[in-house]
């Protein structure tokens, strides 16, 4: 297996404030991995990390073996990073949203492939002309996430991607990222979602205070990781 990110020993520090603390932790090609914790945790830190925003204060952050701070182009070359609000334009319509992204990053966009990747995310036909402000949250993240994938990037960076979704699109989401582990992409989600990150997620990083306390891995031959032993430590450090 190859790893594609990399925290090791991790610190960040934002406005002067340790927000990371000795982070560690490696996902390989094609594993979907979860950072879970509160508020405040460092879980959005550590994306931006990755994405080259921020500069460790101590350790490495790497993306495709390389320190991401120092290889921020191709760093975010390789990353498609779908925030919690995904900002696409209301007036335009799903495949002029999509032209128009992919037309800054000089990605070709022809029609057959934008109509395979919508329907692979399954975006209904008729929705596809619709302007995007009349679409759900979950409709755009879809959109979105079509994106990512005419974009070809072998990472996604995805930061609460099912917040203020219904249980269906929430299930449906979890599906397409599973598909899209098994196609190969590799996958870091943050939220504080423990019943999804335990659905979706191959291991779940439980960050406290910008701690790592916890690592859950899913078992060989099960559909999901302990759920309810997750949810202990999540709310044992919630108290805390």
């Amino acid at each position: 297996m190859t790893t594609i990110l990399s925290a090791q020993a991790l610190s960040v520090a934002r406005s002067g404030q340790q927000v990371l603390r000795d982070v560690s932790f490696d996902i390989e090609q094609g594993e979907v991995h979860a950072l879970l914790g509160g508020n405040g945790a460092g879980k959005s830190t550590t994306l931006l990390t990755f994405l080259g925003f921020l500069s460790p204060a101590s350790g490495s952050a790497q993306v495709q073996g390389r320190e991401a701070c120092d290889n921020i182009a191709a760093a975010r070359q390789a990353i498609a990073y779908l925030p919690e609000s995904a900002s696409l334009y209301g007036h335009l319509n799903a495949y002029e949203n999509l032209r128009y992204f992919l037309s800054l990053a000089k990605a070709e966009a022809h029609q057959p492939a934008l109509d395979t990747a919508l329907e692979r995310v399954a975006l209904q036909a008729d929705a596809r002309e619709m302007r995007m402000q009349t679409y759900s949250k979950g409709m755009r993240q879809k959109v979105a996430i079509a994106l990512a994938i005419l974009r070809e990037a072998p990472i996604l960076l995805l930061d609460e991607p099912t917040s203020g979704l219904d249980p269906a699109a929430i299930d449906e989401f979890n599906r397409l990222v599973r598909d899209l582990a098994e196609n190969g992409r590799t996958i870091l989600l943050v939220t504080h979602d423990v019943y999804g990150a335990c659905h979706v997620a191959d291991r779940i990083h439980l960050l406290h205070k910008g701690e790592l306390v916890g690592t859950f891995d899913r078992p060989a031959g099960m559909n999901r990781i302990d759920t309810e032993a997750v949810h202990a430590a999540f709310a044992t450090h919630s108290s805390a």
